[in-house]
């Protein structure tokens, strides 16, 4: 078998102008593709108003009236655990000044590095932090613009998704038509099972925190479920960034290393719950992507699109293996992405019972 260097450099020519063009047209496709993912979240929903002899624009219009409360629900419940957390902010500042006290005792004592030369590498980072606060209240303008710009787009493609089901279907030849529905039904399905067997499990886990902290005696207890369930929307490292939080915060409240531990414990069973219950049974097999290939679009939609491409990386890989395997020449990509099919064993008592009889 002898493969060509041009075919392998326009192979990589062509991976290369896909990803800049992705990359330099992420303020046009971001909000476009977030609202198209979502969208098939209402399809189910707007199809059952519809077959009800609700209007069809009425009943878009009440699928997003149903996300802008949940969102609006979580941001309260949110909001109002940080107003119960920002009470005790003046007694969480004095344990922080105690313990940051505590550390530069240690580092003077075992690292010889005085407290003078500490506070001068702290003073060094504070035009980072300053940077990075100035950056996220500048992008609050656009964090609300592409909010309204999405949910346009969830109005607009719900209401016109059978127009564009025409069009995606003229564009394939006569014989292939057949199988473009099928592509176009099994991707919007695919997308649908994980956004709502991500959305069960986030509440699952908000359930088993919160029971776990308050066992433990966290304080505030709710409000660190909430950020470990939502947080699930990062696969893989997410939880941990969650859990981390809940650890540094309990230890400046002055939590003992019994506390710390059962929060450690609590992160362990919960995970073992999720891998080996939860997501078997409520995600479901339709996103059949094995741990590699997630990885790897998890840090590419990192590198292209920052947070948004990481939400979004899972449902489009999905997707895109969906293409490949109703493409002939992509079918080898959506095997390489696919998890690994492991053939049963032979049940050699089974056999022999055959051959006896």
């Amino acid at each position: 078998m002898t493969i060509s260097a041009t075919s392998i450099i326009k192979k990589l020519l062509v991976l290369f102008l896909v990803f800049a063009g992705l990359y330099y047209a992420q303020e046009f496709l971001i909000p476009l593709i977030i609202g198209g993912v979502l969208a098939t979240l209402f399809l189910p929903l707007s199809k059952w108003l519809e077959s009800k002899k609700v209007p069809k624009g009425i009943a878009v219009l009440i699928c997003l009236i149903i996300f802008l409360l949940v969102i609006a629900s979580i941001g309260t419940l949110l909001g109002w655990q940080i107003s119960e957390l920002a009470q005790d902010f003046e007694l969480i500042k004095e344990r922080a000044v105690f313990q940051t006290n505590r550390i530069q005792q240690y580092i003077l004592t075992n690292y010889g590095v005085s407290t003078q030369n500490q506070v001068e590498v702290i003073k060094n980072q504070q035009s980072f932090f300053t940077g990075v606060i100035k950056s996220i209240a500048s992008s609050i303008t656009s964090i609300t613009a592409n909010f309204i710009l999405i949910l346009v787009y969830i109005f607009c493609l719900i209401y016109y998704r059978s127009h564009i089901k025409k069009f995606l279907i003229k564009l394939s030849p006569t014989s292939q038509q057949k199988e473009m529905e099928k592509v176009i039904f099994h991707t919007t399905r695919v997308s649908q099972q994980y956004l709502l067997g991500l959305s069960k499990m986030i509440v699952i886990l908000w359930v088993m925190y919160f029971i776990g902290f308050s066992i433990l005696g966290v304080k505030n207890a709710l409000f660190f479920a909430i950020l470990c369930g939502l947080l699930e929307i990062i696969p893989f490292i997410g939880n941990i960034i969650g859990t981390t939080i809940t650890l540094m915060v309990a230890a400046v409240n002055g939590a003992g290393y019994p506390m710390l531990g059962g929060i450690l414990i609590t992160y362990g069973i919960i995970q073992l719950i999720q891998g080996w219950m939860l997501e078997p049974l409520i995600v479901g097999t339709q996103v059949k992507i094995n741990p590699l290939s997630t990885i790897i679009a998890l840090i590419i939609g990192d590198l292209i699109w920052g947070i948004p491409g990481i939400f979004i990386a899972i449902p489009l890989i999905a997707m895109f293996k969906i293409v490949c395997d109703h493409v002939d020449s992509l079918k080898p990509y959506g095997s390489l992405i696919g998890e690994i099919t492991i053939l049963k064993k032979p049940d050699l008592i089974k056999d022999l019972k055959k051959l006896i009889k």
